[in-house]
């Protein structure tokens, strides 16, 4: 890469608004959700939110001949054993009811993509939550496309529009944008937050971003005005103080 384009890439970097990158399939992601709404007021009103979601063959030929690519490692039987366990424990400090769902033959673009077209019509946030009550509270299949329509037809959104979405071209392409943003931003995992030219990944690293966010964005605090001085007449027949001059 140039200087030119380097440089000009730090600039956008620097520019950029905070940004979310959440999955419907983690249940990382749905905690790092709800502690953002639960915990944080406000904040999630400032943050660009941005879907992450594992390609199918279809969008991985259509990243890869855009130059991009997916970080993406199988998980181990240990590591699902122990999700099961951690997840568990975080619903319960967080009095959460969860139901694990169980994923056939997932297509992650059937929820995301319909989140872009939520997002078109202004509800993006309003079907993330109800896709991930559906996903973890209800155990219900999001990757079904009756499901998705079920889930629009709850917000008086085009169920039709939202549940064919990954059958469209347009939301096809955008979805490749998306995951190019996923590449460009170094996301390999989520809940993932970014903020300027810092990162942070996992439930537990909500607070510091917040924190920073916060810190960088808030308005300055206004200076202590000085209280108005008294005005003390001088004693009569004497003009002067002592220690004065002339």
């Amino acid at each position: 890469m140039s200087e030119a384009r380097t440089a000009a890439a730090g600039r956008g970097r620097a520019s950029a608004p905070p940004r979310f990158y959440f999955s419907l399939r983690s249940p990382y992601s749905w905690l790092a959700y709800r502690d953002l709404l639960d915990r944080y007021d406000g904040l999630a009103d400032r943050l660009e939110w941005r879907p992450f979601f594992e390609p199918d063959e279809l969008s991985a030929k259509a990243l890869a001949e855009a130059g991009g690519s997916f970080s993406y490692v199988a998980m181990s039987r240990a590591k699902h054993l122990y999700i099961l366990q951690d997840v568990r424990r975080l619903t319960r400090e967080r009095g959460l009811r969860m139901t694990w769902p169980v994923d056939r033959d997932p297509v992650w673009e059937v929820p995301h993509l319909a989140y872009l077209a939520a997002a078109d019509e202004g509800r993006g946030r309003d079907f993330v939550d109800a896709a991930y009550r559906a996903r973890w509270q209800e155990g219900r299949d999001i990757c079904d496309r009756a499901v998705v329509g079920e889930l629009a037809r709850e917000l008086g959104l085009d169920a039709d529009r939202l549940a064919s979405a990954a059958d469209d071209p347009g939301f096809r392409a955008r979805g490749v944008q998306a995951l190019l943003a996923v590449d460009r931003d170094g996301v390999f995992g989520v809940p993932f937050f970014v903020d300027r030219y810092d990162k942070y990944w996992g439930t537990d690293r909500l607070a510091a971003f917040a924190e920073a966010v916060t810190a960088r964005t808030a308005p300055p605090a206004e200076p202590p005005r000085a209280a108005p001085e008294e005005h003390v007449p001088a004693p009569a027949g004497d003009a002067g103080h002592a220690g004065g001059c002339g």
